[in-house]
């Protein structure tokens, strides 16, 4: 049961992070989420070593999946709204090798961390170069000289993150952290999965004329099996003896968590010119004053929980017994409610009647829903992993060759559903092109 309850809270957490990241976009929103499903899982967890560790440990998260948030996969999920067998099932792979870069990076870190050991620490210089020079060796390689371009006109930048993960994955196994590596996996499993069967819901939405918004709904559905993926992997290892917590690696964590990341989201996402459009979609008299007080009211938010956090944590945060009870899922719940709170006040939801019609409505049950989990099951005893036996190869192949299967599933559902293109759709492949006369 306990173990249970770890995978539905990190996934619930993630994916609720991820739908909001929707709202927000490129890598800083995605940082956003990846902390808040690190932070869950660690608060699931209950883990004494690793609650020590929690902002450093968090960031890492952070880092691994906001890395991914360079990718570029609008017009992929163009080439899944058509009704050519090639041009679909490209989509759905494609999309599926996205959301497994992002879970690969994101659960690689995220792993590393929790591996890390006094008598085998990761030497995080070398790997962040090695992760660099991969990234710029495959994007130069794939997209320059081979021209292998998954989203044309759009960023390639995915072969950076390829280039990235696959440095990642080398490090991983030429020095022996297995755990992070199985880690890696099921977070890129889940991912990968889930941006594809998300995608599916969508067209599904789209073809029954369903109003919503159904976009929201694939981003939820790629964190949520995201989070599972990587839960899963923590939660069915046992793990080694935690290094000891450095104290200017947590407090420069807090300050890139609370501080660097809410803010950077604040100035893309909280601007005036986008304000002043949701003014006057809004016919709200005073443009200028709605402006204004919702600019003061985001950094007010931010700034009360920024103090909130760094005071907590300077004077708990070296107390064990306080940690767990209520210092880091404090931590938590507060990230994720502001991160919340930022998507209603750039949307203009507490202007808006509710409406059950619109994804933001459903942000808040999710919630609550995660603070009832967290009081009827958090509370108790930390979850004791177990060893399982090492997945085999051949295990990895036919995981594989199902998920091929799947995508060959999902490709003739998606194309059965609808007679002509839906809007939006992307031909990739046999496009005419006109002759010029």
């Amino acid at each position: 049961m306990r173990k249970g309850y770890v995978m539905l809270f990190t996934a619930l957490a993630l994916g609720l992070a991820w739908a909001i990241r929707g709202h927000f976009g490129h890598e800083w929103g995605a940082a956003w989420a990846g902390g808040c499903g690190g932070l869950a899982l660690l608060v699931g967890m209950r883990d004494p070593r690793w609650m020590r560790r929690a902002p450093a440990l968090a960031a890492l998260c952070a880092i691994g999946w906001g890395a991914g948030g360079i990718m570029s996969y609008g017009i992929v999920i163009g080439y899944c709204r058509g009704n050519e067998v090639i041009d679909v099932i490209y989509g759905f792979s494609m999309l599926a090798v996205i959301g497994g870069l992002y879970g690969f990076l994101g659960g690689g870190l995220f792993g590393l961390g929790l591996e890390s050991a006094d008598d085998h620490k990761p030497q995080w210089a070398g790997l962040i170069a090695e992760m660099v020079a991969g990234a710029w060796l495959a994007w130069g390689l794939l997209i320059y000289q081979f021209e292998w371009r998954m989203t044309p006109p759009r960023s390639e930048l995915w072969a950076a993150c390829l280039g990235a993960s696959v440095a990642l994955a080398w490090y991983l196994y030429r020095e022996g952290y297995g755990r992070a590596m199985r880690v890696a996996a099921y977070s890129a499993l889940g991912g990968g999965l889930g941006f594809a069967v998300g995608n599916f819901l969508q067209v599904m939405g789209s073809s029954l004329d369903i109003a919503y918004n159904w976009w929201n709904v694939m981003e939820f559905t790629l964190g949520f099996c995201g989070g599972l993926g990587m839960a899963y992997a923590v939660v069915t290892r046992t793990w080694p003896a935690s290094i000891a917590p450095s104290r200017p690696a947590n407090w420069l964590a807090l300050l890139f968590l609370f501080v660097a990341i809410p803010f950077v989201n604040h100035l893309m996402a909280v601007r005036a010119d986008k304000l002043t459009s949701l003014a006057e979609s809004l016919q709200i008299a005073d443009v200028v004053g709605f402006v204004i007080r919702q600019k003061i009211f985001a950094w007010v938010l931010a700034a009360l929980l920024a103090v909130g956090e760094l005071l907590s944590w300077q004077r708990y945060g070296e107390r064990k017994s306080t940690l767990t009870v209520a210092v880091v899922p404090g931590m938590f719940f507060g990230y994720l409610t502001l991160y919340t709170l930022f998507s209603y006040i750039t949307a203009g939801l507490f202007y808006k009647p509710i409406d059950f019609g619109i994804s933001h409505t459903a942000y808040v049950p999710i919630l609550l829903v995660l603070l009832a989990l967290w009081i009827i099951w958090g509370r108790k005893d930390q979850h004791h992993a177990v060893m399982e036996r090492p997945e085999s190869g051949l295990q990895w192949l036919c995981t594989i060759a199902c998920v091929a299967l799947l995508l060959v599933a999902l490709t003739f559902a998606s194309i059965n559903m609808h007679d002509t293109p839906l809007n939006g759709a992307h031909r990739r492949f046999f496009v005419e092109t006109p002759v010029e006369e």
